[in-house]
């Protein structure tokens, strides 16, 4: 996954819900009462709330359990890397119910770029962020579903796509909408890999991409210097609170440069291909990728 229920259990911040959030006149609320985990590699020092939440009422799905002993085994991907745990919010310890909280000042997109050619982070205009809310973009994953045996580019409308009933455009108004009036910033944060793509780079660390989110919310990260990234335009940080400088510019962590402007401008060709397919503002448009 990109990382939703990871990056929300923190225990620095009170829990509304990992997944399908509303923004209303009155501020953020939770549709579910409930959070999904991906389980494969999940240890206690790695993500303690998910761990302890592994409990009397939760459900695993798909987790192989020792033969002898029954007790779940999430290093094992041997049936499929899509193992989860099921449990209810009320599970984290500083779960806040209801599930409801005021306006945003900073809006996060996540996405699991597996191609290695996004930043770590970035900062988007108004027209960005309703470029990249309509196409949605993150990887599938190897293990994810039936016969994805390699990465492949994914996009899904406002990262939602089987969920809307009304066209893309008239969703990324309203975002915009609320974004304007709450003043807020709107930030692309990918979770996938740098130094390469899936298989020859790495992805990047939980821990760095918790420094992101810290940084964000307490403002840190919108102090930096930005520059613009060549074909994206994705507006990069210099520098970032607990993270290596040297990751921030992704065409930088791969060693062969040349391949990393081929791999980038086939990303932004897929994009294109995409945006093709939504009735979108000019000037929406015109936010995304640049195609040689």
């Amino acid at each position: 996954g990109t990382g939703k229920t990871t990056l929300s259990a923190d225990p620095n911040r009170p829990l509304i819900g990992d997944d399908e959030h509303g923004w209303s006149d009155d501020g953020v609320f939770n549709f579910e009462g409930g959070c999904y985990a991906k389980c494969i590699e999940l240890s206690k020092e790695g993500e303690p709330q998910i761990w302890d939440a592994i409990k009397f009422g939760a459900v695993l799905e798909n987790v192989v359990l020792e033969k002898d002993t029954l007790i779940p085994d999430y290093d094992d991907g041997s049936n499929t890397e899509n193992t989860r745990v099921a449990y209810p919010v009320s599970y984290i310890p500083d779960a806040k119910i209801p599930s409801v909280c005021g306006h945003p000042k900073n809006v996060i997109f996540l996405t699991a770029d597996a191609f290695g050619v996004l930043p770590p982070v970035s900062k988007l205009t108004s027209e960005q962020a309703m470029y990249y809310f309509i196409n949605g973009y993150t990887s599938k994953l190897a293990g994810t579903e039936a016969g994805v045996t390699e990465p492949q580019p994914f996009f899904s409308p406002c990262y939602g796509g089987p969920f809307l009933p009304r066209p893309p455009m008239e969703y990324a108004n309203w975002l915009a909408k609320r974004v304007k009036d709450q003043d807020a910033n709107v930030w692309l944060l990918n979770t996938g890999w740098t130094g390469g793509g899936y298989g020859t780079g790495s992805r990047f660390s939980l821990a760095w991409t918790r420094a992101f989110v810290t940084a964000i919310l307490d403002g840190s990260l919108s102090d930096s210097e930005f520059v613009a990234h060549d074909i994206f335009g994705l507006q990069i940080p210099t520098t970032a609170p607990n993270v290596p400088s040297e990751v921030l510019d992704p065409c930088q962590t791969w060693g062969d440069k040349e391949a990393y402007v081929t791999t980038a401008q086939a990303l932004a060709d897929k994009f294109r291909a995409n945006d093709k397919n939504y009735a979108m503002d000019e000037a929406v448009r015109s936010a995304g990728p640049n195609c040689a």
